[in-house]
């Protein structure tokens, strides 16, 4: 599969608003245009190949990470609800360009997490967990997985095209 064919998740649809149709979405996504502005998109159910709707608006709820849109074709609470569990999805190559020392979650996920100076590989990123301050998920090679703090000073090299990051975890911290 050519990178240009793959699909990147934007957010999560996890519920009904209202009666009308509108659905709740939960961002992996820092571009809130993606959810906002009227336009083309594309929902996929896991294992499945994604399938076109057309936003019609959409807004964030004031003080949560959650926005409310409205798609073309969902006019109602039951066919909303047979969509929910599914992804909002966009072709992985229409990723806004993107500053220095900001990266995409497609980008790091699968790279490698090396440590200390030898730079010895110790595992792999699994997931890129958002919130208050964003972890990157990392399976051990040992298979247990650990919660980092996405942030400069525990990540401060990141290699996309060799697929490799450095993490200098304070003591304890891969223990937990």
């Amino acid at each position: 599969m050519k990178k240009e064919d793959k699909w990147m998740s934007i957010g999560k649809i996890v519920a009904p608003q209202g009666l009308k149709g509108d659905i709740r979405i939960k961002p992996s996504s820092e571009f809130p245009e993606r959810f906002t502005k009227p336009g083309k998109r594309w929902i996929q159910r896991a294992n499945e190949l994604p399938t076109e709707i057309k936003l019609i608006k959409g807004k964030l709820i004031p003080g949560k990470s959650i926005y409310v849109v409205s798609i073309e074709g969902v006019s109602n609470r039951s066919s909303a609800e047979k969509i929910i569990g599914w992804n909002l999805v966009i072709p992985a190559n229409s990723r806004p360009k993107l500053n220095n020392d900001e990266y995409h979650y497609l980008d790091l996920i699968g790279l490698e997490a090396r440590i200390g100076a030898k730079k010895t590989l110790i595992g792999h990123v699994s997931d890129l967990i958002k919130g208050g301050n964003d972890l990157l998920e990392i399976e051990l090679i040992e298979g247990k997985k650990v919660l980092v703090p996405f942030v400069k000073e525990i990540v401060p090299e990141i290699e996309i095209k060799e697929k490799w990051l450095l993490i200098t975890p304070p003591t304890g911290l891969l223990e937990l």
